[in-house]
């Protein structure tokens, strides 16, 4: 069973000291290929090691499982092999088992319930278009984060080869999005726009734009203590914040649906999502936790107290969306169940980074969204597929 929010991994991560890296820049790739030797550009030193091989050295040394590191490093990273961070591999395989696509998951009854007038109250239709207004926006922002940012920095083959399979569940997850608006007939602007127009989800989406500024800094690189925790910070609020705590009142939202066989199509799609963005969030940790095992200098007094201050002002903030999502009581939930619910949720965010609990007592009022993970506890996963669903490798040929 894949825990929706298992403990920090410690299981192939690696807290041996690193040698050097074998493969250091020493002239021009386009003087190597000439058979030259020139020196590198002013500010090529600063981007060694984006791919590895921006200087191709002929009769190089073999890349070794100690040159390997997940930030800063600077040997070849088009080798995939020798694996050093195996949990990064088995969560991409993991990733690619679980694969899924939106239109796979029928969406009749949803429509149905939903062009009744009596099919659902105003409560309820509000707590589904805001949920779907800050998922629509958030997974955006998660994915362009990224790609555009997170995938340079991190300096590992087959960390980048999950971080490769993220992105693509990240635009799955956006899809999804746009084909529940679509199904249900819902104003798309008015969704895709809710960030701009709902001071609630604005707020969620507004506290991580400080932490997106290396997405437009073409001069932001890790290797200065300084910027490695400025890439610690930025993972810390993707990874722990926007993806472990900013998903969960929306995650429990929808799925409360299904538990009253309520827009069940809905629901389905944000389970595949859950399951989806707990691997995110776990593998996310447990590269944070890599990364203060490797540079045991960023994880100071300081930034741990920063870290703190970043995970309560998320719970506020989350807490606030629960609380405008649900002036009264809906679904069997009501506003206050979640003010326990994301405390508990702040504390297992804590431990598993290796951070000291905020809200010392606080329990789950909800033990039910931990079997959500577990698809096949209630049903097999494809059974309400229109065809059967086969990956490549289990298809006939015959």
């Amino acid at each position: 069973m894949l825990s929706w929010d298992e403990a920090a991994s410690t299981t192939g991560i690696e807290g041996r000291a690193h040698p050097e890296p074998m493969l250091e820049p020493d002239g021009a790739v386009a003087s190597l290929l000439e058979g030259g030797s020139a020196a590198l550009p002013a500010d090529a030193d600063r981007h060694a090691g984006a791919i590895g091989i921006e200087n191709l050295q002929m009769g190089a040394s073999r890349v070794q499982v100690d040159d390997k590191q997940i930030i800063n490093c600077k040997a070849d990273l088009n080798q995939l092999v020798p694996f050093k961070y195996k949990w990064a591999w088995e969560k991409y395989l993991h990733g690619c088992a679980n694969h899924w696509m939106p239109q796979e998951i029928n969406m009749s009854a949803d429509i149905s319930m939903w062009k009744d007038p009596a099919g659902l109250t105003d409560d309820e239709r509000t707590i589904i278009k805001r949920s779907l207004g800050f998922f629509a926006s958030a997974d955006s922002l998660v994915a362009n984060n990224l790609v555009l940012a997170v995938y340079q920095h991190i300096t590992n083959p087959e960390c980048r080869q999950y971080l490769l399979r993220q992105a693509f569940e990240e635009a799955v997850h956006t899809h999804a999005y746009q084909y529940c608006v679509e199904s249900l007939g819902l104003d798309e602007a008015e969704v895709f726009n809710m960030y701009r127009e709902i001071p609630t989800v604005h707020d969620k989406a507004a506290w991580a734009l400080p932490y997106t500024q290396s997405l437009v800094d073409p001069d932001f690189q890790t290797g200065t203590p300084e910027d490695d925790q400025r890439l610690l910070r930025d993972l810390i609020a993707f990874y722990v914040v926007f993806e472990g705590i900013f998903f969960y009142v929306g995650f429990v939202q929808l799925l409360s649906f299904g538990r009253r066989n309520k827009m069940m199509g809905t629901s389905e799609q944000i389970q595949y999502i859950m399951r989806d963005e707990s691997m995110h969030m776990n593998f996310g940790i447990d590269v944070i936790n890599q990364i203060k095992i490797e540079n045991p200098h960023v994880w100071t007094t300081d930034f741990r107290r920063e870290a703190h201050k970043m995970i309560t002002e998320a719970t506020e903030l989350e807490i606030r969306y629960a609380h405008d999502t649900m002036p009264r009581g809906v679904l069997g939930l009501n506003a206050n169940m979640f003010n326990e619910y994301l405390k508990f949720i702040a504390n297992r965010r804590c431990s598993q980074i290796g951070l000291s609990e905020l809200y010392p007592g606080a329990s789950n009022p909800f033990p039910w969204m931990s079997e959500m993970m577990d698809l096949k506890k209630e049903k097999n996963f494809f059974e309400t597929r229109v065809i059967e669903y086969q990956t490549g490798g289990s298809l006939s040929w015959d």
